[in-house]
């Protein structure tokens, strides 16, 4: 890959840097949070970014897009990450996936409001006994007339109590073997029957739901791709979600605050300055090189080739950075290390102790960590199944 960038590349990251400073003035201790008045700061950012082009700067212009290239989508991103903005829609997903298998009608619907940050997605994949495991869902739909009537559930689904449309696996074939028998359909949140229930995780906020569909009528219309091939759309979205710089600079972030206020003083470590050099350089050095391997995929993307493999390394390594951080830093802090934000004693807003609870999620979601090893060992590798 090239390690250069473009003048343009550079004068546009700084154009980016401009916009998010002029935009996004939020407390450092909410960056992260699920917090009503975070969700509105990150819409109206959203909204903003739109308005210039840059959530889906990719794409296509007759979709909202304005073709540039995937590294300059990724330099936006990444300054979000920088910035300590969290990702307000996963409308990016489901935005190439119509365009690849979705009719021009459905196009012409969706993509211009996912691009100008108008209409948040939410995605419903993941069942209680459908995780890693995908295929095992149970969610049916039944044809009736002009429309499937939609029974189950789906949980780990991001935000769905904010989102405007979501997209669903769902089981209209029974009897098939179960990887088909799948169909990918989308429905607005507001259809009688979608009944998303916060789950209040380990750290206090509340960005996961269990979504309830209790005979939810959805039109036929609303077919992404054939009835009973939707495992194969499904592939398609999740080839998406497997860049990771933002994972990966968000922990370089939150790093290079802690090595900031060891430096000013403000926090005095509570091991041996030689241990605590070792923990900081180690995760430097990861995030370092999971923000280069997060490059590669752009580059890739960029090139025209498909970063199959490639992705799977980046969401492994910045999965991991992003945990290795939060204990590193929780370690540092010591006991002070432990307290939330709400405590008046807490050190940096009290942002690695919610930091070493939230990450244990980062190498289950988007795919486990040793999901994410097979594809590497066998389509990168070369290595038999076993």
């Amino acid at each position: 890959m090239d390690f250069g960038w473009t003048d343009g590349e550079l004068a546009f990251r700084d154009e980016v840097r401009a916009f998010m400073s002029a935009h996004w003035d939020a407390d450092p201790s909410a960056a992260d949070a699920e917090g009503a008045d975070t969700h509105r700061k990150v819409v109206e950012l959203n909204l903003a970014a739109g308005e210039q082009g840059w959530i889906t700067m990719a794409w296509p212009r007759e979709y909202g897009g304005r073709e540039a290239s995937h590294v300059e989508q990724l330099i936006f991103n990444e300054e979000t990450a920088i910035h300590g903005v969290p990702l307000a829609t996963i409308g990016s997903l489901i935005g190439p996936t119509l365009m690849v298998h979705g009719t021009e009608e459905q196009r012409r619907e969706h993509l211009p409001y996912i691009a100008s940050g108008e209409r948040i997605w939410a995605q419903g994949f993941s069942e209680p006994g459908a995780g890693s495991d995908l295929a095992s869902l149970v969610t049916r739909a039944e044809r009736d007339g002009d429309h499937f009537v939609v029974n189950g559930q789906k949980i780990w689904t991001s935000r769905a109590h904010r989102a405007d449309w979501i997209f669903l696996l769902t089981r209209t074939d029974p009897e098939a073997p179960k990887h088909r028998g799948i169909t990918f359909l989308i429905a607005d949140m507001r259809t009688p029957g979608i009944n998303p229930q916060q789950i209040v995780q380990m750290h206090g906020d509340a960005e996961f739901n269990e979504t309830f569909f209790e005979d939810v009528r959805i039109p036929a219309d609303n077919v992404v791709g054939e009835v009973n091939r939707g495992w194969y759309v499904a592939t398609t979205t999740l080839d998406f979600e497997r860049s990771g710089v933002h994972v990966v600079r968000s922990a370089r972030r939150q790093l290079d605050r802690l090595i900031d206020a060891l430096d000013s003083s403000e926090v005095v470590a509570t091991q041996g300055r030689a241990t605590v050099r070792r923990v900081l350089a180690d995760t430097a050095i990861e995030t370092e090189v999971g923000t280069w391997l997060a490059y590669r995929v752009a580059w890739m993307q960029s090139q025209g080739l498909v970063p199959n493999y490639e992705a799977s390394m980046s969401k492994v390594l910045g999965s991991e950075a992003a945990q290795h951080n939060a204990r590193g830093g929780i370690n540092v802090l010591g006991l002070y290390g432990a307290l939330k934000p709400e405590s008046p004693h807490t050190l940096l807003h009290g942002v690695y102790c919610q930091l070493y609870m939230w990450t244990v999620s980062r190498t289950i979601a988007g795919g486990t960590s040793e999901v994410q090893r097979n594809i590497i060992a066998t389509r990168g590798l070369g290595l038999p199944r076993a």
